[in-house]
Formats: C-alpha cells, sequence, structure tokens
C-alpha cells in the first residue's frame, strides 16, 4: 500500500533541526544551544487570559478568519509597529502557528511546475510545504552577501516559472535582517513582475539596531505580498500555536477557503490569550529583546575571540559561525561536539546545501547555559581540532 501514497512524501524527511536535537536529546551532561524556542515563561497576564476563557467557555468555533476583536487587535498593532495597513474584515487571517498560516499560502498560490525562490542558507520549513503544493523550490546561495537575498541574485535565479519569492527576514538560521535601502531595491525590481512574496516576519520584534520594516510597505507591493507573522516568538507563545497573515483581499478570500477546510479556525482560547498580549502586552517583546540582545552580543564577542567567522546577526536569537573542520561534515562535526564536550549545535545542512560548513546556534537560553557552551566550544577547538 506504501506506493499509493502521495509520492512527494518520499523526498521530504522530518527537518534536520528536530532530527539532530532527537538524536542528543537524553545525553548526560548536555548543553544544547540548538532549539529557537524562547526561554521566558508565556506573560502571566496572556496565561491568565487563556485560562479565563476556559473557565468562562470560550471554546466554541470563532470565525474561520479568527475572532474579529483580534483580528483588529492584529490590524492595529502592524499598523502601529511597522506602518503597515491591513483591514482586519478582510485582509487578516489567524492561524494555528505561522507555519500553517505559510502552508495555506502555498497551497493557495503554487500549482505543478511552479517555482519558489529561496534564500540559502534557509528554514527548513519552507521546502516539504513547496513540494507538498507541487512545486520546486531553487535554492539562491547568499553566503557571499551577507545572507541576504539581493537584486542581482534574484535577476540571475528568476525564469518564466517562478510564482513566488521568499524573504525570511529576519532569518532563521543567520539572524541577517534587510534595511530599507536593500528592501527599496529588491521592491523596485519585483513591482512590476507578477511574481507573489512570502515575507516571514515572525522575528519582526526582535530586531536590534534598527527597526524592522516590511517589503509590503513600497510602493507596489501590498498587492502582491503575503506577510506572515505570530505571536510564538515575541511573547514566547510557541505552544499556543498563534500565528496570521496579512494578504490583500482578492487574495485572501481564497486563503481563507484553504485555511477552513484545513483547521476550520485556530484555537479560540489561544486567540483569547493573543488578543490579552497584542491589546497589553506589547511592551513583554521589547523586555525579551533587551536581553537577546545582550545574549547575542556575549556569543558573537567569545566567537570572534575564538577566530572563527560569523556574521553578526541583525535580529532573531540565531548565530551561523563557519565551522569547517577538515574531515568532518556539518553533521559529523555536530556529533562530534556532542560526543567529546557534551555540546548541541544545528548542523548547517539542516539548512540547505548552502548551510554545509556551518552550525546554528541559538542563544534563547540563558547567559549560564551560553557561557558555559561557549567554554565546551572553546574546549573543543583547543583540544580535539589539532589532532
Amino acid at each position: 500500500m506504501e506506493n499509493l501514497i502521495n509520492p512527494q512524501l518520499n523526498n521530504i524527511q522530518i527537518s534536520g533541526i528536530r532530527r539532530f536535537f532527537n538524536m542528543v536529546s537524553g545525553k548526560e551532561n548536555m548543553i544544547s544551544l540548538s532549539i529557537g524556542q524562547p526561554d521566558f515563561p508565556t506573560p502571566e497576564n496572556v496565561k491568565q487570559a487563556g485560562i479565563e476563557a476556559i473557565q468562562t467557555n470560550q471554546t466554541t468555533y470563532t470565525h474561520n478568519a479568527g475572532m474579529l476583536p483580534l483580528r483588529k487587535a492584529i490590524s492595529s498593532f502592524v499598523n502601529d509597529a511597522y506602518g503597515l495597513t491591513y483591514d482586519p474584515e478582510s485582509e487578516i487571517i489567524v492561524s494555528v502557528g505561522a507555519s500553517q498560516a505559510i502552508d495555506v499560502t502555498f497551497r493557495t498560490i503554487l500549482v505543478p511546475g511552479d517555482e519558489v525562490i529561496l534564500p540559502g542558507p534557509v528554514y527548513p520549513g519552507y521546502e516539504p510545504l513547496i513540494r507538498l503544493a507541487g512545486a520546486t523550490p531553487i535554492h539562491v546561495d547568499t553566503r557571499d552577501s551577507g545572507f541576504k537575498l539581493t537584486k542581482d541574485k534574484l535577476e540571475q535565479a528568476i525564469t518564466e516559472n517562478t510564482k513566488c519569492i521568499v524573504l525570511p527576514y529576519p532569518s532563521n538560521p543567520t539572524g541577517a535582517t534587510l534595511s530599507e535601502e536593500e528592501l527599496a531595491e529588491l521592491a523596485a525590481f519585483l513591482k512590476d513582475r507578477n511574481i507573489f512574496v512570502l515575507s516571514d516576519e515572525i522575528y519582526s520584534e526582535l530586531v536590534y539596531e534598527d527597526n524592522h520594516r516590511s517589503i509590503a510597505n513600497y510602493e507596489g507591493m501590498k498587492e502582491k505580498t503575503i506577510v506572515i507573522n505570530g505571536l510564538s516568538k515575541s511573547h514566547s507563545m510557541t505552544g499556543w500555536r498563534l500565528g496570521y497573515s496579512l494578504a490583500p483581499s482578492w487574495l485572501r478570500q481564497h486563503m481563507l477557503k484553504v485555511h477552513q477546510y484545513n483547521v476550520s479556525c485556530a484555537t479560540s482560547i489561544t486567540q483569547h490569550a493573543a488578543l490579552e498580549a497584542l491589546q497589553n502586552g506589547r511592551q513583554d517583546a521589547v523586555e525579551m529583546k533587551e536581553q537577546y540582545h545582550q545574549r547575542r552580543d556575549f556569543v558573537y564577542n567569545r566567537l570572534l575571540k575564538l577566530g572563527i567567522e560569523v556574521e553578526k546577526p541583525g535580529g532573531a536569537f540565531y548565530l551561523f559561525p563557519k565551522l569547517s573542520i577538515a574531515g568532518h561534515s556539518s553533521f559529523d562535526l555536530g556529533l562530534d561536539l556532542v560526543e567529546k564536550v557534551g555540546l548541541a549545535l544545528v548542523p548547517g545542512d539542516a539548512f540547505s546545501l548552502y548551510g554545509e560548513g556551518y552550525m546554528r546556534i541559538s542563544y534563547a537560553y540563558s547567559m549560564d547555559v551560553l557561557e558555559e557552551g561557549m567554554d565546551r566550544l572553546q574546549t573543543y577547538l583547543e583540544e580535539h581540532v589539532t589532532e
């Protein structure tokens, strides 16, 4: 019977991030800097809003697109924070995490034969969804441009089959962000082309030196851009599964069909918690960001002192240092770090072939854990690399 399943699944594996994490979990005396999950608890007022929703029986279906008060809060938030204007009645869908919003987007716009451009190295969650929609992912090498997708690189990658371009900034795994000038150049290049842009902005509240800006702000781009965001990273709500998509009304009406038959609606309890987060918890992300900023600087400076080549990330909570040891693939190096010094990092090849030779470090951990992790990395480099 196995030959009767969707053949696309034969080319899809469990995420390299999770595969490696599962391999090393349970080992004793392990320092793991592998998972991109905030180490802060969900804010107390947000948790209480979820509890109250249960106690007052707010446990029924909501509107397929999400509760209107929540959509209004999302509209207000993105307008205040990023200058984006989206109608809560017709241009917003509340989803089960950002991942579901991405899946809905791809299944709405893609057909077999389409191509989707991804800047490699890139989060591994896009490619399987593209393939399941029958389309083909096209990875563009961004290693020589600070891990940023540029106009010149796009110009070389676009074909007559290009249907969509993914802009995942701030980036997982590199922490790269796009400046206003870089976004403006991309927008000017794309505005007259019949190509969608999926702008994954889930880390938008974690930008350090500059303010986050969306490509949907630029002339001619809102009508072809789907903005993806959510509360997992900004409010430490990964397990609550609350995301949202912003899209022009003509497109959103079709996305809503896919969303409706996929999940009906996001969880009512989570929607009430999210409403509290957006109405009364906007400072929560700011307070977390301040600590992430300190952690980033600590890990970045330790890597530089170790002589490791690394781009300074502008956002998210990852660094992507170049750690290439002769005779070791990234995966082999990851296993060696685990076995010899008890340090778990994510091998770079989990993020496409352009991640080979790198390792992802998450600094969504306490300073004590980060200090011990960097000490163990130093020990490994001093004691084992020269063997």
